[in-house]
């Protein structure tokens, strides 16, 4: 690879650091959460009930009694993944996550399109969860989809602007909440059982006309992009590696807990549905709220759509926090025009990027009012591409001097991260045309943003630097 960065220490070479200091000096994040606080802002940007309640929906619709399966197998690809960022998050602690991982490794450029396609799922996913508010919140109250999830994007916003560690307490007590709904969920299906648990490694769904029909391994392979997505918060461990304290240590812990326990909190209530739902149709239809309620009554179907719909509220909030630390990391890294740095690197009186906050929060209250049921498809395509962009970063993560940098070392390497890659290029040849050719075209146009604007800069522009931290 060529126009690789192996910074020092600090990261940044002299010209880049001069830079920063004539607009203000060095901005830096606080250390202030530990593990426990770093998994709840985690698990809650999995949001696992939300994952549960608005993305496996659809899942069920395409894949029936094989969404489990489809589901489980994606959550072992994310052991190898969460592998691949338990490493290279340690390696490199910064909150530009996967582009500072994948530039600093394997070059600017590559570190270029992880940050496009991470933009399209930090950009995309949040109002798409937000719109399911409105069905949740029907029990009490009666308003549109896009307001619903316009609403939730400024709550979020607002909630984005505090400390980290007030949001961890706020999202963790939400967390239970979502805890609470699938493990309620889990016990009624199991409960209610109307098939045995084997039909869940025989994949059938409602066919035209009430028959059944066998899925096919094609359509269990194409949808393992969007069960990647599924559990694709853990990644937010790195994100947060800036302010989590000894990062070397706690980042692997993070992503590593996450990831189990939020891989048992969502399979468990898909298998407890998938054999409690009383027919295929109803289980190829999604509602999970309905069949909650035909279950046990409608009290308890209204506090399970209360609790979806805070699951909604706690993952805009955590994703705005996510996002804007990506903002954050890429205007430090002096990606964008001079204006655009200065302000998405401003540290407001709580200790966040309050610019890039809002950045992030308003447009997406925005885009709820835009079309966006077709986007699931991008986003998984993207979603794809970065897991596999990184496993490739991880490859040169034992390279020249990082080879005696301290950090935690996944096991197996280099068969973990040349069997992902395998395996990730066989699920992108498997996804549509059509979404392939859109993400495409965006990874397109910031190449060319990057050979007109960046690269002629590279000095001073897109310097992937590396905070003082303590090696502990």
């Amino acid at each position: 690879m060529t126009d690789t960065i192996h910074p020092p220490r600090t990261g940044a070479p002299a010209d880049a650091q001069a830079a920063a200091t004539a607009d203000g000096g060095s901005r830096k994040l606080t250390r202030s959460i530990g593990v426990v606080g770093g998994t709840l802002l985690t698990l809650s940007c999995v949001t696992p009930a939300s994952s549960l309640f608005v993305i496996v929906p659809d899942l069920f619709a395409d894949l029936g009694t094989a969404t489990a399966l489809t589901i489980a197998i994606g959550a072992v690809l994310c052991i190898a993944v969460a592998f691949c960022y338990s490493e290279l998050g340690t390696l490199i602690p910064s909150a530009g996550g996967e582009y500072a991982m994948v530039g600093t490794l394997a070059g600017r450029l590559t570190g270029w399109v992880v940050f496009i396609l991470s933009l399209i799922v930090v950009m995309i996913v949040p109002p798409i969860i937000a719109l399911g508010t409105a069905d949740y919140l029907a029990p009490l109250f009666h308003m549109s989809a896009p307001l619903a999830g316009a609403l939730v994007m400024l709550l979020a916003t607002l909630a984005g602007l505090l400390d980290l560690r007030a949001n961890a307490w706020i999202t963790g007590v939400f967390l239970v909440l979502e805890v609470v709904a699938a493990a309620v969920v889990a016990v009624l299906g199991f409960a209610h059982g109307e098939r045995g648990a084997s039909t869940l490694l025989h994949g059938v769904n409602a066919g035209d006309g009430g028959a059944t029909t066998a899925v096919s391994v094609g359509a269990i392979v194409t949808g393992l992009a969007i069960a990647l997505f599924v559990t694709q918060g853990f990644s937010t461990a790195v994100y947060l590696s800036e302010e989590l304290e000894n990062p070397r240590r706690n980042v692997a812990r993070t992503v590593l807990w996450t990831l189990a326990i939020s891989a048992a909190v969502i399979l468990v209530p898909v298998a407890a549905i998938t054999v409690g739902a009383p027919d295929l149709k109803t289980l190829a239809e999604g509602d999970i709220a309905g069949m909650v309620t035909t279950w046990s009554n409608s009290a308890v179907g209204t506090f399970i759509s209360l609790c979806i719909a805070l699951a909604i509220i706690n993952a805009g909030i955590v994703m705005v926090i996510q996002n804007s630390r990506v903002l954050f990391a890429s205007a430090r890294d002096r990606a964008w025009p001079e204006p655009v740095n200065r302000a998405f690197s401003t540290i407001g009186r709580f200790g966040s990027p309050w610019v890039a906050t809002l950045a992030v929060g308003v447009p997406g209250a925005v885009l709820c009012y835009v079309p966006v049921e077709d986007l699931s498809g991008i986003t998984g395509v993207a979603v794809t591409g970065m897991y596999l962009l990184v496993a490739v970063a991880s490859l040169f993560s034992r390279r020249h001097h990082h080879k005696h940098t301290p950090a935690w070392r996944m096991p197996l390497w280099p068969a973990v991260p040349v069997l992902l890659i395998v395996v990730l290029a066989y699920v992108l040849w498997q996804q549509t045309g059509q979404d392939l050719l859109v993400t495409g075209g965006i990874v397109a146009a910031a190449a060319l943003y990057w050979a007109l604007y960046l690269r002629p800069r590279q000095a001073t522009h897109w310097v992937i630097t590396l905070p003082e931290d303590e090696r502990v």
